[in-house]
């Protein structure tokens, strides 16, 4: 039976390079890495190609997923944290969006529970964003 360490180490320098001239966040480079280390276990031992094929995938999925795990930045769903207090400019009906003044600009928002009327010129509390939509809580709800 013919040993493919050869081939692994090919396909690994293939991916390596590949990763440097296509740019695929890593997932080429991971895939390059494991092949090296099949090529590693093919020299030392691991002559099944089918079991070395099936190493190979593992070892990129694995890699892949830690890769993005570790190495890209965590993204946050909305930047509101700071301040949480807004005013509602118009009255916001159930199930419907108005207008609040929230950091001093005019925003698009909508209740949170779909039940109340919020009257306009009263505090809210922003609890989240929604793509440019602010969701919201009555002062007066989180009071009683």
């Amino acid at each position: 039976m013919p040993s493919f360490t050869l081939i692994w180490l090919l396909a690994g320098a293939v991916l390596c390079l590949m990763e440097l001239f296509l740019p695929s966040a890593f997932v080429a480079f991971m895939m390059g890495i494991s092949a090296f280390v099949v090529a590693l276990l093919s020299g030392v031992g691991l002559e099944s190609v089918w079991l070395q094929v099936v190493v190979w995938l593992l070892l990129s999925t694995l890699l892949i997923v830690l890769s993005r795990r570790f190495l890209q930045p965590r993204r946050r769903k909305s930047k509101i944290q700071d301040a949480v207090i807004a005013e509602t400019l118009t009255e916001i009906l159930p199930g419907k969006t108005g207008r609040v003044r929230y950091e001093g600009n005019s925003w698009q928002a909508r209740c949170d529970d779909d039940k109340f009327t919020v009257p306009p010129n009263q505090r809210v509390y922003v609890v989240r964003r929604e793509g440019t939509t602010l969701i919201v809580i009555p002062e007066n709800l989180l009071n009683s």
